[in-house]
């Protein structure tokens, strides 16, 4: 992995974990916490969009796809705090 892929990387996941800071409770979890939600949620989102037979590809379809993973996640962490 190269220093641009390296940098993409990194830019999606903190574009991802922010918007799904915007869609979960209304704020993002400051830049190293959106980055980590983003990585997070774009394996999660894979998954589940795998499990539901959609793919998507490119830029956008990569910030569609771990920001859904990331709301997910935010998801699944808010009942796992709720029920513990």
């Amino acid at each position: 992995m190269d220093l641009t892929s390296l940098l993409i990387f990194l830019a999606i996941g903190a574009v991802a974990g922010w918007l799904a800071g915007l869609l979960m409770r209304g704020g993002g979890f400051g830049l190293l916490g959106n980055i980590v939600i983003g990585i997070v949620g774009a394996v999660v989102g894979g998954f589940a969009f795998g499990l539901l037979g959609l793919s998507a590809s490119g830029l956008i379809g990569s910030i569609i796809t771990a920001t859904a993973g990331a709301v997910l996640l935010l998801l699944i962490i808010g009942v796992l705090k709720k029920a513990g």
